[in-house]
């Protein structure tokens, strides 16, 4: 999820039994599925068969495991160790075998060059995570990657955050988000810092509690690379990427630089 430096590992190998908690995995697979599974099967008219899936800073796996259900031949990678493990988890439960590496942006395809699964017809690259590096260089070179791990012709989706906006705005604050579980509860606040160097600290406030006791809590931070549409569009078609559309959200409509509240890119390797 995370690949800006060694806190940020720890952070996110942190977090990773309560992500899971954190995120509507029903309600947000219902439509992130359908709009991944759109963008595959027009690409299936190109090349004739049942595509193969990375997904590149896959977290817990939910979407690689939810593909793999859905009968695509699937793989997964993350930096933090804890995540992988997660994934693992949740494959077996699913009573399913999906390919999960401990590997970040950068060093893709050296982690899974040597598997059958590779070169991939399909990347995805979702949770704002390509923005955890920290200079546009860095994502010319992990974009570089995703394209010596694609086939010619490969899908390549990415979902962001629409940093035009926030950037605008100065808006701090994200939806607060929570969970019950039995006589468990857990809240997660979740908070911008505008760095003066132009990038931003995002928080995440994690608190919990059992039986109405006191609160715990936790701070996770890391730093973001506020990636606006712009520079993105630049830095694809740099990295060889062509037929680039934008969408707000996972569905259809139309990417909206002062009202989506994600930057969705679709593309393809040339």
């Amino acid at each position: 999820m995370n690949y800006n430096g060694f806190m940020a590992d720890i952070s996110f190998d942190d977090f990773s039994q309560d992500y899971d908690l954190f995120v509507n995995w029903d309600a947000r697979l219902h439509y992130e599925i359908q709009f991944i599974e759109a963008r595959i099967r027009e690409l299936k008219f190109t090349i004739g068969s049942t595509p193969t899936v990375l997904d590149a800073a896959c977290g817990t796996g939910m979407h690689a495991i939810k593909l793999s259900q859905n009968r695509y031949k699937t793989a997964g990678a993350d930096i933090s160790n804890k995540m992988v493990e997660k994934a693992r988890s949740n494959a077996n439960k699913a009573a399913l075998k999906v390919l999960f590496k401990k590997t970040g942006f950068m060093h893709l395809q050296e982690a899974f060059s040597g598997e059958k699964i590779f070169p991939f017809d399909v990347i995805i690259c979702l949770g704002n995570s390509l923005p955890h590096l920290t200079s546009d260089a860095e994502i010319h070179k992990a974009l570089q990657d995703f394209g010596a791990c694609l086939k010619p012709g490969g899908l390549l989706i990415l979902q962001n955050r629409n940093f035009d906006v926030v950037i605008a705005k100065r808006e701090r604050w994200i939806a607060p988000q929570s969970h019950r579980e039995g006589n468990k509860e857990w809240l997660f606040l979740r908070f911008y810092d505008f760095d003066p160097d132009g990038l931003i600290t995002f928080n995440i406030i994690r608190l919990s509690r059992e039986d109405n006791s006191p609160w715990k809590q936790k701070l996770a931070s890391v730093r973001l690379f506020p990636l606006v549409k712009e520079k993105l569009q630049i830095l694809l078609k740099e990295s060889g990427f062509a037929d680039l559309r934008f969408y707000g959200m996972m569905d259809e409509i139309a990417f909206d630089p002062a009202a989506s509240e994600n930057l969705v890119a679709v593309a393809h390797k040339t």
